[in-house]
């Protein structure tokens, strides 16, 4: 993981000192999210199953030009991430992020891009809610995360880009007495995000 990190500091920092054109702007959109359980301890006869809710993220990002058809994007994002797990009643987890991915961008076409990059999430908020009770979980939870994105881009116009795109998660996002001592909550999911450069 501290590889990947560094990889993509050295490439942000290569985009910096080489950039062609740079350009700043805003974005804001929509995310499905998932999280899936690792080594749980609940037997056979137990499952954890969690399903998506339509959640939300905005922020901002740089386009850093470095080559005809290749940029580098660092982005900070506020990223509302929900899901509801099945059980006797179900339970709603409310997770609350800061993301920062920083993508490289392959144009295929003046108006395609391709994406891939790493990101690192800082947990702001997390609350479990169920049959009305909410209850803050913040303390139950790794305050950082790490993950992978994949993603295309394409460019309405020369101000305004859509972004489609898969994260999926690398690193547990809970702490060992939440599931269990080796059992782990992962995240994944999708994104669409519109963004504007100014």
């Amino acid at each position: 993981m501290k590889k990947i990190i560094l990889s993509a500091l050295a490439v942000f920092a290569f985009g910096i000192t080489n950039a062609q054109e740079t350009k700043f702007g805003l974005k804001v959109g929509g995310n499905l999210s998932s999280l899936r359980a690792t080594n749980f301890e609940g037997g056979d006869d137990i499952t954890i199953k969690f399903n998506g809710n339509v959640g939300f993220l905005a922020g901002g990002f740089a386009e850093i030009k470095v080559a005809n058809k290749f940029a580098v994007q660092p982005e900070v994002l506020f990223s509302y991430e929900s899901n509801t797990m099945a059980a006797e009643g179900d339970v709603d987890f409310n997770l609350s992020y800061i993301n920062v991915p920083v993508m490289a961008k392959y144009f295929a076409s003046e108006k395609i891009s391709l994406q891939v990059g790493p990101q690192i999430g800082f947990l702001v908020g997390a609350k479990a809610k169920f049959e009305g009770d909410s209850e803050d979980i913040k303390d139950d939870l790794e305050t950082v995360n790490f993950g992978l994105n994949f993603g295309l881009g394409y460019e309405l116009t020369e101000n305004v880009a859509v972004d489609f795109r898969y994260n999926i998660g690398l690193t547990g996002i809970t702490k060992e007495d939440f599931l269990g001592e080796d059992s782990k909550l992962k995240t994944s999911g999708f994104s669409l995000a519109v963004g504007y450069k100014f």
